[in-house]
């Protein structure tokens, strides 16, 4: 809205003026404040954006505002709004340092995780508010790029204590679409009396009241519309009223044909300066006159369209509205735009900006041109390494449509879909699949197009659907790309594995037979011997895979891993491990897969990295670092908005292991419902381990040994099923089936011969143990705790230590039964596995012991989030590692540590070291 004379700047927009200075007070105060300004083109949102600049005095001040034309270009909006601070990059850590310089080409490089991108920044910002506030307005946020507007979505949701304001004005009044769930205001129409003064401000003669009505019903207080509206009336019609026009067209499109009645009246040249304006993103003053110079427009164009009021050139151009430029583009003849296309791209340096020079050229195409795909192409490959994969596949996308050898198109296509099925833009790769198969298609292109098609349904879903994929593209792969056939195998592997039981046609041991019949790699690898072990484990059983999975299992634990191997296959070989009953070998890569995962910024990779790691810590007893886990799980899956999200497993088995009852049945019953409906089998066998974990720790044997029996259902399977097949002996000898029990002893045995590791074989004495008579327990007791006592998994000890001080009472020997049940209620309490920590009590009163249940006071009240800090802090993080670790600020962490030390009665981190240990004690018990 244009200021006058006459009236106030902001014309009825005093309660919004409001708020907003009381925004950027908070932020200067140190309450970070985010805001998005929702409302309908012309409603005053910039002019509110203004207000914010304005109340910005003493504060650092970023701007930057989308452009549609520009919406292609990766991190170009972030740019802008960085670039005036980007001397202050070397200050940032080393990774976040690298991936945003990586983002804005200032480095050569990988292409960085986006989300490692959004905490570079945030850091920025942090620092920047530091040493003033810091004010960020972002206009036109509906034509941010998908990269920039990911990362500020980012940043905006990971805010707190920093003197930061951060206020975007978006069209999008329903507030579903970009920035959604952020606080927002939504901007409505003016009031019919400050609706009725702007009007007549606007004004320059007399107005009909007809007239004067009709505008105003019209406008629904919408100020561009009361300023222009009369704009595209004749003096008559407003003197004496007239024809009404289109009242069915909506107000943007009607204001868009005010604004092009206005161009309509000016001379050819200005005419053509405001088109070759609205198809210059930038807003670069300097290279449109260049361009204007090359179409022969002379400067006074300039001042021609200036002196209209539809364009300023100062610093930078500035169209009146963006519905000006949309008007003056939209309008032009297809021949006139690739005109100024054209000119734009002759001016445009080749070296400084080669990707929006190439933009233009595929703007200026008039047909087929294989110079300006390959040009594209080359900017596909800049955008991939600067983290920017919308953007690549945008390149690769008009690439294709401009390739005039129908076998490259082809292949660019395929390119294009791969760069949008790793974007997880699955519906636009499933277009560029369908343009390929147009085309003319090898039997390589056919076995690409097959992989994504596979690797799209395994991405959505990681249902069963995707494996009969998979195999079938490593078929087609065969002879055409080994390597790549037997990586494919190795995810059609990993996918069998997922949907175990629901497997829709092919199973584990179809895939197995297919990869042992396929070529042998040339040489082979960490991947390659993994999967030859676990194809030899599908088809000819547990004793004859050991050799190879073990060789695999050193492989990954002690090469280096390259970080493809790290977020690929890490887990698997993890995976392996524990199905060898090797604890070193899965505490080594699952936290190698961790680190590696956290380094990279690999959000996506992050969930499954965090969850292999929870389960570790359920065995060894660490229910400390578990519950932190799975609060940064809970953390990732926030700031991702669910990308690489998986179920909530570590938080169901937590809850079992810990003996809340009441929050594991309830989270298993839901976990169980969602992995049924999309046949994820491995999540069953996960979710029933867990009930026979919780059912055996209250008791409840028969229920325990219902769930053990489904879960083991098929031992080949990796993790849970053996897990569940030692809750299923104990299980089954309480509850009276001792076939069932015996049943599970002897598969435990057989890979007992074959692993011998002290964990299996530990389990193995303990079950025989449980079968066993009075001659031959005790030893058999004995030798599982000195074998279990030698491994990392405290749990599994504590327990074993039970069930022999349990026997030690039903054999009479109460003295020697104390001694062993009160070191694994000791031990079972102290890690907080309450519902064996009860049964070890129970059996001590038994004894004739007294034990008072442990009363530890309630829990301090700590959020979610502070119980996270403090729990790393306990684990001796740096206030930045913790920042890293959870997607915050340094400062904020400062601000929860000070909240957490008045709560808990502390002033320093190594008393609040200390309180941890009861703190997570008192909510293990609580």
């Amino acid at each position: 809205m244009a200021p006058t004379t006459s009236l106030p700047r902001l014309l009825g927009r005093r309660n919004e003026s409001d708020e907003l200075s009381s925004l950027v007070a908070a932020a200067k105060a140190g309450r970070s404040q985010v805001l998005v300004l929702r409302g309908e083109a012309g409603i005053g949102k910039t002019a509110l954006l203004e207000v914010v600049l304005e109340r910005a005095v003493g504060c650092h001040v970023a701007r930057a505002s989308g452009v549609e034309s520009e919406m292609e270009l990766a991190f170009a909006s972030l740019h802008q709004l960085c670039s005036a601070f980007l001397d202050r990059l070397d200050g940032l850590p080393a990774p976040q340092r690298d991936a945003l310089g990586t983002a804005f080409g200032l480095r050569s490089g990988s292409g960085p995780d986006r989300f490692l991108i959004g905490l570079a920044v945030l850091t920025l910002f942090a620092d920047l508010a530091e040493d003033r506030p810091l004010v960020c307005v972002v206009d036109d946020a509906q034509w941010l790029d998908q990269a920039s507007a990911q990362v500020l979505e980012f940043v905006s949701r990971r805010l707190a204590a920093e003197r930061v304001a951060l206020v975007f004005a978006v069209r999008d009044p329903d507030g579903d679409g970009r920035l959604a769930g952020l606080p927002d205001l939504q901007v409505a129409g003016l009031g019919p009396h400050d609706a009725a003064a702007l009007l007549q401000s606007a004004l320059t003669g007399p107005l009909d009241p007809r007239v004067r009505e009709r505008i105003l019903a019209e406008s629904h207080g919408n100020p561009l519309a009361l300023l222009e509206l009369p704009r595209g009336l004749s003096t008559a019609d407003l003197a004496f009223g007239g024809d009404p026009g289109d009242t069915t067209t909506s107000l943007s499109l009607r204001l868009e044909r005010t604004f092009l009645h206005q161009v309509e009246l000016l001379p050819p040249p200005a005419r053509r300066l405001l088109l070759t304006a609205s198809a210059e993103p930038v807003g670069d003053v300097p290279l449109l006159w260049r361009a204007a110079d090359l179409l022969g427009i002379e400067p006074e164009a300039a001042t021609t369209c200036e002196a209209a009021g539809l364009i300023e050139l100062r610093d930078r151009i500035r169209f009146r509205h963006p519905l000006v430029r949309s008007a003056v583009y939209r309008s032009a003849t297809p021949s006139d735009r690739r005109k100024v296309h054209a000119a734009l791209a002759e001016v445009t340096d080749p070296d400084l900006d080669p990707d929006r020079r190439a933009w233009h050229r595929a703007c200026a195409a008039t047909g087929p041109d294989e110079v300006v795909a390959a040009e594209l192409e080359r900017s596909a490959d800049r955008a991939l390494a600067h983290g920017g994969l919308a953007a690549a596949a945008a390149f690769l996308d008009r690439a294709t449509a401009l390739t005039p050898d129908p076998a490259r198109r082809t292949q660019r296509a395929l390119q294009g879909a791969q760069a949008k099925v790793t974007a997880g833009q699955f519906a636009e790769a499933s277009s560029l699949l369908t343009a390929a198969a147009l085309g003319s298609m090898s039997e390589a292109d056919r076995a690409r197009r097959d992989l994504l098609l596979a690797q799209m349904s395994f991405a959505a879903n990681r249902g069963n659907e995707a494996l009969p994929l998979l195999l079938e593209a490593a078929q087609r792969l065969e002879p055409l790309d080994p390597r790549l056939a037997r990586t494919t195998y190795l995810d059609a592997l990993a996918a069998a594995l997922f949907a175990g039981r629901f497997a829709a046609g092919p199973t584990a041991r179809h895939v197995a037979e297919a990869a042992r019949s396929s070529p042998p790699a040339p040489s082979a690898g960490k991947g390659d011997v993994l999967l030859d072990g676990l194809a030899v484990r599908f088809t000819d059983g547990f004793p004859a895979s050991v050799p190879a999975c073990r060789r695999a299992v050193r492989m990954f634990t002690d090469g280096e891993l390259s970080l493809d191997e790290a977020l690929r296959s890490a887990w698997l070989a993890a995976s392996t491990a524990v199905s060898l009953w090797d604890d070193a070998g899965w505490d080594v890569l699952t936290r190698r897969h961790l680190q590696t995962a956290r380094g990279a910024g690999a959000l996506s990779a992050l969930p499954l990295a965090l969850t292999s790691r929870v389960f570790v810590h359920l065995f060894t007893g660490d229910l400390t670092a578990a519950s932190s886990l799975v609060q940064e799980i809970q953390t990732v899956s926030e700031v991702t908005g669910g990308v690489g999200a998986l179920a909530p497993y570590g938080e169901a088995c937590l809850a079992a292991v810990r003996g809340e009852a009441e929050k594991a049945d309830r989270m298993t019953a839901s976990c169980l419902e969602d992995f049924l409906s999309r046949g994820e089998g491995v999540g069953v066998n996960m979710m029933q381990w867990a009930r026979a974990v919780l059912h055996n720790g209250q008791g409840r044997y028969e229920e325990a040994l219902r769930a053990a029996r489904d879960a083991a259902a098929d031992p080949l399977e990796l993790g849970p099923p053996q897990w569940a097949l030692v809750e299923m002996v104990e299980a089954g000898v309480r509850s009276g089936d001792a076939r069932a029990a015996a049943e599970a002893t002897d598969h435990i045995s057989a890979m007992a011969r074959s692993s011998a590791t002290d964990w299996v074989l530990g389990v193995e004495a303990a079950s025989r143990a449980l079968l066993s008579d009075r001659g031959s327990a005790e030893d058999l007791y004995r030798e599982a705790i000195e074998r279990l006592g030698r491994t990392s998994l405290h749990v599994t000890h504590a327990r074993t230590r039970l069930l022999y001080g349990e026997w030690l009472r039903r054999e009479g020997r109460r003295v020697d039964g104390r001694t062993e049940l009160r070191a694994a209620h000791e031990t079972l309490s102290t890690m907080g596995v309450r519902g064996f920590a009860e049964r070890a009590r129970h059996e001590l009163l038994a004894t004739g012991e007294t034990v008072r249940k442990r009363t530890t006071e309630a829990p301090t009240e700590l959020t979610p989030q502070e119980t996270h800090i403090a729990q790393l802090v306990a684990q001796g993080l740096t206030n930045p590692e913790i920042g890293a670790a959870l997607f915050i600020s340094a400062r904020t962490v400062e601000w929860h540590l000070r909240k957490i030390f008045a709560k808990v009665g502390v002033a320093t981190r190594r008393e609040l070291r200390r309180s941890m240990v009861d703190i997570d004690r008192a909510s293990a018990s609580a």
